[in-house]
């Protein structure tokens, strides 16, 4: 949290500072307005040649006064955003407030543990995690955490984040860049429709003409300067004419061009600034370094190519502007040409623009990686096996509170699935979580809230937290049922890691008993490894037939003067105390 404040006072600074600059270029500006107007009028008022001189030189210095301002705008916007950035982590870690977006639109009911894990919606994983600004961002993040992935890419990611962890200027940076960029849903689909969408050529007659008549124009324009004969006028005139029906034959080709292509320009130019921050950045590790090395392309950078394309799309705009349309079409068929240049370049690289975007989802989820093992120091990046070896020393949940969370040591291995119990509240759904949510984060290449960790990396299959589906008109019941069996459905590809919380709750006693038994030997004869959390003392005497296979673990709760302790401890054998009947005569309701 130093770290943030030294940050804060620094771009605090800079920010104030450049402001400062800003409002003295903008009253320059304003004076060189004031000085051309007032030399001008002086010239024609005394006919002195020295006063157009004055007001060019006011001009020009209006121009260069333009620029410089142009570039204080979008230093002390990115000094605001960068300040803004560094205190929204001092407000998270100081668990204040989480400002950052939850990915609710991901929440998928159906996954094997999205929504049983919390990873989406309101104080969930994703919320805590992300820092992406994009929506290609967004949305790879979102995709990165519902699934595992092989062990070669863990590894390479694993190595990517370690690197960008201590690059804490550089993912700001990239941080400050995509939040100013504004890109939305909307503006990433545009790109890609236009990127995708096929046009034939232009018709060699349209190209043919769109060089002769402004060829022409120009001779003629530059003739009757030479020798002022005014029949010349008459031409251009014809020529003018000419140029604006040509146009009105490409018009509609240059609608069908630029359609759903709003403020394109500025996205893509944006998109480029992130691109040109990846390609200027000197790396160690390999994804890092093969993400980089597909932004060349033909020989030139994809920053480059994305600025080209930028400029075309915002001199295309003009279109929808009736004075500059008529001046320089009628003169040169200027948008026929923007759109040349623009189908040329569609032609040259519109295979690699979505490529290239994704490279910049790619940075941005491993930036949000890179932050949670920066925010958290006592974090580890897991050892990855093949052996089936899952193991963790003081493992917790990554999103309570550092100050309090307990940890606690757990393994897989030699048994390999763990039948919990305990009273309410004693933490066994808290441990659950905190094994699933690491697990997931262990198959995606982060660190994870454990001192040590050994993990062979296993798809993860949850049943937790289900509710009933009115849309679908199905009970809790039957929507746990179609759980289990989405569940024992995935056992039969490949084994996985498995976490089950009091299942079969919508049945009698007798009945949820024998079928959670079932369950538990159908799910351990499929090689999976987990825990399954129960309060029916019988169905941790399992035990006692698959000895090799399972054990029993639980969290206890104690009474002490004459109220409940938790430690939130796990401990090895079966939960002896009971809390239910204590807890209800202490409130009276028994």
């Amino acid at each position: 949290m130093k770290a943030y404040q030294v940050k804060v006072n620094t771009y605090s600074e800079i920010y104030h500072k450049t402001n400062k600059k800003y409002n003295s270029i903008s009253l320059l500006r304003l004076l060189s307005i004031f000085l051309l107007l007032f030399f001008l009028f002086n010239y024609i008022k005394t006919n002195e040649i020295l006063y157009v001189l004055l007001a060019v030189l006011s001009f020009a210095g209006f121009i260069v006064l333009m620029r410089i301002h142009s570039k204080l705008s979008f230093q002390k916007l990115l000094a605001d955003t960068l300040l803004k950035i560094n205190k929204n982590e001092i407000l998270f870690l100081k668990r204040e407030k989480t400002p950052f977006e939850n990915g609710i639109e991901f929440i998928d009911f159906h996954h094997p543990y999205a929504y049983d894990l919390d990873i989406f919606g309101e104080h969930s994983l994703f919320q805590n995690l992300n820092r992406t600004a994009s929506f290609i961002g967004k949305k790879t993040l979102a995709n990165l955490l519902l699934h595992t992935l092989p062990e070669s890419s863990i590894l390479e990611n694993q190595e990517a984040i370690n690197e960008l962890k201590n690059k804490i200027d550089w993912r700001q940076e990239f941080q400050a860049l995509a939040i100013i960029g504004e890109d939305s849903k909307q503006s990433y689909e545009a790109i890609k429709y236009w990127s995708s969408f096929k046009n034939n050529n232009l018709p060699k007659v349209l190209v043919a003409l769109s060089i002769i008549f402004p060829v022409t124009f120009f001779g003629f324009l530059t003739a009757y300067f030479i020798t002022s004969k005014v029949i010349l006028l008459s031409y251009l005139t014809y020529i003018f004419i000419a140029n604006m029906i040509v146009l009105g034959f490409a018009s509609k080709r240059i609608r069908s061009e630029i359609a759903k292509a709003d403020n394109i320009d500025t996205i893509i130019k944006q998109y480029g600034l992130l691109i040109e921050k990846i390609e200027n950045e000197s790396f160690q590790s390999k994804k890092l370094i093969r993400l980089q090395e597909q932004l060349n392309f033909k020989n030139a950078k994809a920053s480059e190519h994305l600025k080209q394309l930028s400029e075309l799309f915002s001199r295309m705009d003009t279109i929808n502007n009736l004075f500059t349309t008529t001046l320089f079409n009628g003169t040169f068929l200027f948008n026929l040409h923007v759109l040349r240049a623009l189908l040329k370049w569609k032609e040259n690289y519109a295979s690699e623009i979505n490529n290239w975007i994704s490279i910049i989802g790619e940075i941005e989820a491993l930036n949000s990686l890179a932050n949670l093992a920066y925010n958290n120091e006592d974090f580890v990046f897991p050892e990855i096996n093949s052996e089936y070896i899952i193991e963790f020393k003081n493992l917790s949940h990554p999103l309570l509170n550092p100050a309090t969370r307990i940890g606690n040591d757990t393994q897989f291995h030699p048994q390999s699935f763990v039948i919990l119990t305990g009273s309410n509240m004693s933490g066994k759904s808290t441990f659950l979580r905190s094994l699933g949510i690491n697990m997931v984060l262990s198959g995606i290449g982060s660190v994870v809230c454990s001192s040590e960790a050994k993990v062979h990396p296993l798809p993860v299959l949850v049943s937790m937290r289900l509710s009933d589906s009115l849309s679908d008109s199905e009970s809790y019941f039957f929507a746990e049922i179609k759980r289990l069996k989405q569940i024992m459905d995935a056992l039969e590809n490949q084994p996985a890691f498995v976490l089950l919380d009091e299942i079969l709750r919508g049945t009698n006693s007798d009945d949820k008993r024998n079928g959670t038994i079932e369950v538990v030997k159908k799910i351990i004869s499929k090689k999976a490894i987990g825990a399954i959390a129960t309060h029916d003392i019988e169905v941790c005497l399992t035990t006692n037939e698959f000895p090799e296979i399972l054990t029993n673990q639980c969290f206890e709760v104690e009474i002490k003067n004459d109220d409940l302790h938790f430690d939130y401890k796990l401990r090895n054998g079966i939960c002896k105390n009971k809390s239910a009947t204590f807890l209800m005569q202490k409130m009276n309701v028994i």
